[in-house]
Formats: structure tokens, sequence, C-alpha cells
């Protein structure tokens, strides 16, 4: 009987081995950051300090802050031509273009009907996806026509962890689910939560966060594989063209996913 719990046991172990996305270390540079934003295609590392939005490339940092609207909550620079900067506090999201100069100001406080906002990812256009915590609802806000282009039928139950986005797609994460939204707002998938706090989007692949660990979702899979990464703090983290990056309050470690 001991015997066959020890086989069962080794099995166990060894498949859930086979299953780890394996990976390759790049490089670790020292940083100091508040919320890490995004690396994108040209080498522009996005991240913010306290109040203050920064676009680092070639050795040049330009910035972007709004002292009156305090410190920022989230950054969202999917479209780098439309970057969406979310102030909670303030309930307000400012839009900038690539040189960091304010497009427009979002101020859900002055607008009909009034929302309180938690949660902004970008959208297609001039949209953002919102989520609105008096309603329980998320939204496809067009912010150029101050119209709701799309809003699923159901109110979202249970906490809002987290939300991201591409241009086709929307992802909710709550305490309960994990939901898929289309950019037409049918719902495309509701998978159960089993534990993951944040997540992030890359190709429509998502990474999620569980206790210190980092899973991977790959697209139209339902299997979730644990990234095998090294002992180190996972504060932020997020993927970019399947380099991986994960910031621990003094670097950002650059490692490639190693997807069979």
């Amino acid at each position: 009987m001991h015997l066959i719990k020890y086989i069962i046991l080794f099995l166990s172990i060894s498949i859930f081995a086979q299953q780890e996305i394996d990976t390759k270390f790049i490089k670790k540079t020292p940083l100091y950051a508040s919320l890490l934003v995004k690396f994108d295609d040209f080498g522009a590392l996005f991240y913010t300090q306290e109040n203050t939005f920064v676009k680092s490339q070639n050795s040049k940092n330009t910035t972007y802050s709004n002292v009156q609207l305090g410190e920022i909550t989230s950054a969202n620079a999917y479209n780098s031509l439309k970057i969406n900067v979310f102030y909670k506090d303030f309930n307000t999201v400012v839009v900038l273009d690539n040189r960091l100069a304010e497009i427009t100001r979002i101020d859900f406080n002055i607008l009909s009907p009034f929302r309180n906002v938690t949660h902004v990812s970008t959208g297609n256009d001039n949209t953002v996806w919102l989520f609105d915590q008096g309603t329980q609802q998320l939204e496809l806000y067009d912010y150029k026509n101050n119209n709701t282009r799309v809003q699923p039928l159901q109110p979202i139950e249970g906490e809002v962890l987290d939300l991201k986005s591409n241009y086709n797609f929307c992802w909710l994460l709550t305490k309960n689910h994990i939901y898929t939204y289309s950019y037409f707002g049918s719902l495309v998938t509701k998978e159960g939560n089993m534990g993951y706090t944040n997540i992030a989007e890359s190709n429509e692949n998502l990474i999620l966060l569980k206790d210190n660990r980092l899973f991977l979702k790959l697209k139209n899979d339902t299997e979730i594989r644990p990234i095998k990464l090294p002992e180190l703090l996972i504060n932020q983290f997020f993927v970019t063209n399947e380099t991986l990056y994960i910031y621990d309050n003094e670097y950002l470690h650059q490692y490639q996913l190693l997807i069979n």
C-alpha cells in the first residue's frame, strides 16, 4: 500500500514538472518605480513614480505629472498613441499621446450618468474599458462621443481584482471568476478563479499571479501551467513578445518564456 502511494506521488510530481513552462534568464536592470506599465516593441519602458508617468527610451526620459490629481492608480500603454492614466481618488482618466502630451481628460464626477470607476483598461479607437463599482457593471466607454459602446447585460458578481484588455477582448478577474468578453460585449468564457490575484495579457495568452508564483494560460487552451522561475519577489509583471518582465521593487528581471 505504501509503495503504491509513493508511486502515485512520484507520477504526480513528474507530471506537474512536465507541465511547467521553462524560462531562460536574460538580464536584470536596477529600477525605481511605483507601477510597471509596459515595455514596447521599440524599446520604450513605461512606468510610474508616485504621481509621475515616465517613458524611458534610449537613455532619455519623458514625463507627465498632474499634481492636482495626485498619485496614479494604474496606467495602460497597450496603444502607445493613446495611453490612459487612471487617478482613482479623483475618479478621472487622462489620455496621453506618445509624447505624453494630454489628449483629453475624462472626469467621471461631472458626466451623466455618474460612474464610480475602480478599474480602467484600453479599448479600441477612442474607448476605454471600465468597471463601475456603483452598478457593478463592466462598460466599453467612448470618451470622444461620451457614450457607452458596449455594456454586458449581467452585473458582475464578487470583488473585482484586475482588468486587462487588447483591441479584441477584455479579461476581468474577480475573487471567484475569470471573465472573457469580446469587443462587442458578449461573454466568451467564465471560468473559476483558483486563487489568482492579478493577470497580464500578451497575444491573448494570460499570465496569472498566485501566492508569488506565475502561471500561463495559452489562448484557446483550458490548461493553466506554472512558470518555472527562481525564488524572487513578484511585485509586478507583464509579458511582451514572449519576454516575461518581473519587478521586485529593486530590479526589473527579464526572462524568455520557452513555450513548447
